[in-house]
């Protein structure tokens, strides 16, 4: 029974991979509605998770791949690749119209641009304060604290090593926990309460996660709002940051 298992187990790995994610974010949202009240995005719990289970099997296996690293989990390196985390960036940017963003105005599209930089500029001086100062490092951490997709897209993009990208990731993470947790509170004292400054909160915030957990704490309503500019920020991030971020951050640094 246990051979047939392992059999079947190992010969459909993407769809083994896809059980576990599923289980882990069942896991996950159950953790954030009974100890955080939903506070903490059920995502952002499942993303530290993930993290948590990479670092265990990667120790356990003395491998470089985290849960991929081990046989039966095999298929979380094709579902977690380059491949379908692209298709899935591409798939959210698709979801959103154009005519929509124009609804917030040039304040929208201004706090798209100002989220991007000012997140980079925070992200790439921390890495210089903990000792990465070369132009890919800069770039690739920055890029994390754009958000977590942004720093691993851009970390491919020119070239970063391995634990770079993982600092980029958790950059972002620890970005969209705070974003997440700060929202509720910070609501009131920055007028968070109607459609055209949640846009303009997720242009400046970007992290999708962490902005629709955070409105959803505050107003559910909000939350297709927050997350539309949200999404082009994602995009936005993926463009600029190994591309004409990469090129200024090399040319202040060489």
């Amino acid at each position: 029974m246990l051979t047939l298992l392992d059999e079947v187990v190992v010969k459909n790995g993407l769809l083994t991979a896809f059980a576990l994610i599923g289980l882990t974010l069942f896991v996950s949202y159950r953790l954030s509605a009974r100890l955080t009240a939903g506070r903490i995005h059920g995502s952002a719990l499942a993303i530290l998770l993930g993290l948590v289970l990479a670092y265990v099997c990667g120790k356990w296996t003395g491998g470089s791949k985290g849960v991929a690293d081990v046989p039966l989990l095999a298929g979380i390196g094709l579902l977690g690749g380059a491949m379908l985390r692209d298709f899935a960036i591409t798939a959210t940017a698709f979801g959103v119209e154009m005519k929509e963003i124009r609804q917030a105005g040039l304040s929208g599209g201004i706090a798209l641009l100002l989220g991007v930089v000012v997140s980079f500029v925070v992200g790439a001086l921390v890495a210089v304060a903990f000792g990465y100062d070369d132009a890919v490092s800069m770039t690739t951490i920055g890029a994390g604290a754009v958000t977590y997709i942004v720093g691993p897209v851009t970390g491919a993009a020119i070239g970063a090593s391995s634990d770079v990208v993982a600092l980029s990731i958790a950059a972002g993470l620890i970005k969209s926990i705070l974003v997440m947790v700060a929202t509720p509170f910070a609501a009131p004292y920055i007028g968070l309460n109607n459609p055209r400054t949640a846009m303009i909160f997720g242009g400046l915030m970007g992290t999708t996660s962490g902005v629709c957990g955070g409105l959803a704490a505050t107003d559910p309503k909000l939350v297709p709002y927050g997350a539309m500019t949200a999404t082009f920020y994602t995009g936005l991030g993926c463009l600029l940051a190994p591309s004409v971020l990469f090129l200024a951050t090399r040319a202040l640094v060489a």
